[in-house]
């Protein structure tokens, strides 16, 4: 295996050390090897190109995250659909651990997620509970009957099962380590505005 994976495998092992990480999804084992195809999408040179800030006992994994971004198999989550080519050319994303990953499991899948400065990632939901952590940048984050709260490099957030959330971008850009529990194959689906009333 690429030291590159290897790299990213210590750091993800590090980061799931942290308390929050922890509780939620402990490390996975055990893990196996899963050769993947590399394919990179228009949106993966934001991220392999960012420097974002990013809390000291996280720049280990903000590198190693894009150290082996080159070896990803970038996805196209919702490519041809109702959010546009704009924002398919700006979300950016891999899988780490889980069913589609170099990592596999079937305990767990866990991501990197990027956004750069100015985007709006709709109100979506699905079923698996997900915990966000912010690893560089900074971000706006939103749940529906929760007020919105500016996240920044080391903070979490957690979503319950189908609850609608949805992200920003101002001034910065985001990188992020999402985690999914519970059901891990449904996709996530946009949410009707009427949802949020």
């Amino acid at each position: 295996m690429d030291q590159r994976w290897t790299n990213l495998l210590r750091e993800t092992q590090a980061v799931h050390k942290l308390p929050t990480l922890q509780k939620f999804c402990p490390f996975p084992t055990p893990l196996a090897e899963n050769p993947i195809t590399p394919y990179k999408s228009k949106a993966a040179d934001l991220m392999l190109n960012d420097r974002s800030p990013c809390a000291d006992h996280l720049a280990g994994f903000r590198e190693a995250l894009i150290d082996a971004g080159p070896l990803a198999q970038w996805r196209e989550t919702y490519k041809g659909g109702p959010l546009g080519q704009d924002f398919e050319d700006s979300f950016a994303c891999y899988e780490i651990l889980g069913r589609d990953a170099p990592f596999a499991t079937d305990q767990m899948r866990g991501f990197v997620l990027y956004f750069p400065a100015g985007l709006h990632y709709p109100w979506h939901h699905h079923p698996a509970e997900e915990l966000y952590l912010v690893v560089a940048g900074q971000g706006e984050f939103a749940i529906s009957g929760e007020e919105p709260r500016m996240l920044s490099s080391g903070n979490t957030i957690y979503h319950r099962s189908n609850i609608p959330h949805a992200l920003t971008t101002h001034d910065q850009p985001i990188m992020t380590y999402v985690l999914w529990r519970g059901d891990l194959t449904t996709k996530p689906v946009l949410t009707a505005p009427e949802v949020l009333l």
